[in-house]
């Protein structure tokens, strides 16, 4: 099972790594990366089901919850990429960026933070429907912890940004600064 995680993690960071190779950037997710999507989410579903203790019926509306919110997520999520690629781009050391561009840039990841804070929202008030604080508040956990453990493998892929180099794996915000190390 930990191979099919670490495996079915691999397959929610692919569009992060494709999204890296301009060769590649066009090339539509393939049917073995979308099989492997559905084995991760009916997995974590599993999960969700068993910890929260869910009723049939609430794993169905979390189920449809879920497609409905993170196919709008994933949108987001690629559209804030381009823009912090397209930023970075303007932003070479040595190179005079353009300030409209930088401008226009900096507007659309305030406006996709925005709009990730109320697409979360929405979600969160829609779950609230049929589920109660407590199983909304560890599912809302147990994500995070997904992403985090996401996070954590695209540092460790080849050409990932390794410990302290300002990683900002899905995070729309600002760079850290980097740390040295003690």
């Amino acid at each position: 099972m930990t191979r099919l995680m670490t495996l079915g993690l691999a397959v929610l960071i692919a569009p992060a790594v494709l999204a890296q190779q301009p060769e590649q950037r066009q090339r539509p997710d393939t049917a073995e990366a979308g099989r492997l999507r559905a084995q991760i989410e009916q997995r974590f579903t599993a999960r969700v089901q068993q910890e929260l203790k869910l009723t049939a019926d609430q794993t169905t509306k979390l189920r449809a919850t879920h497609e409905r919110f993170g196919t709008r997520r994933r949108t987001l999520m690629q559209q804030q990429m381009e823009r912090r690629r397209a930023l970075d781009g303007q932003m070479q050391p040595g190179v005079a960026a353009n300030s409209d561009s930088v401008r226009k840039l900096m507007d659309g990841l305030r406006a996709g933070r925005m709009e990730m804070v109320k697409l979360e929202q929405d979600e969160d008030q829609e779950m609230s429907s049929f589920l109660t604080p407590v199983q909304r508040a560890r599912y809302h956990q147990m994500r995070e912890h997904l992403m985090r453990r996401v996070g954590e493998m695209r540092g460790q892929r080849p050409g990932g940004r390794m410990g302290g180099q300002g990683q900002r794996g899905g995070r729309s915000g600002p760079m850290r600064p980097r740390q040295r190390p003690i």
